[in-house]
């Protein structure tokens, strides 16, 4: 699989093996999707036990990196497809960029689009990716992240705070 190297305003510089850009920490372009139900609650992941990093941590619903020539928006409706095993509406909220080096030697240096969504049905995940799931509101997330914040990916404990305040702009 091969990732989009960017520079800091996301222009495309080249392409790359993912595993080679995560071993040399090289800038290039991922989405996160974040989903909630009705209550308002967040859906989360904990990753599979096999995943290459950050595995059996808790994160937002997907995310991924887009394959060269394809959509930002429909690659992050598929791949929640492919780990979640539904589909629904999402729409690009933000986006930053954060740099996160693992114990295993990789880093993960990324331009994240970040989607949001909202899903009240089955939820199917795939047990490749996903070995569990549920939903938090977001007050006892915050309070999760903040008291138990090894439990959770490096991305997630960034973007939650972004999200937080993005979703205080838009609903205000």
């Amino acid at each position: 699989m091969q990732v989009i190297l960017v520079n800091e305003k996301d222009e495309a510089i080249g392409l790359m093996e993912k595993i080679e850009a995560h071993e040399k920490a090289l800038l290039h372009r991922a989405f996160s999707v974040f989903i909630f139900n009705k209550k308002g609650e967040m859906l989360l992941q904990q990753r599979a036990a096999t995943k290459y990093h950050s595995a059996g941590l808790w994160t937002n619903a997907c995310c991924s990196h887009p394959q060269p020539g394809e959509d930002l928006l429909q690659s992050a409706t598929k791949r929640l497809q492919e780990e979640m095993g539904f589909e629904t509406s999402i729409t690009k909220a933000f986006d930053f960029i954060y740099n996160a080096p693992f114990d295993n030697g990789l880093t993960e240096y990324e331009f994240d689009h970040v989607f949001i969504g909202s899903y009240d049905g089955v939820v199917e995940p795939n047990r490749e990716e996903v070995s569990d799931y549920c939903y938090k509101s977001m007050a006892d997330l915050k309070e999760s992240v903040v008291d138990n914040s090894r439990n959770y990916t490096e991305w997630f404990k960034i973007a939650f705070p972004k999200l937080e305040t993005y979703l205080a702009t838009v609903l205000a």
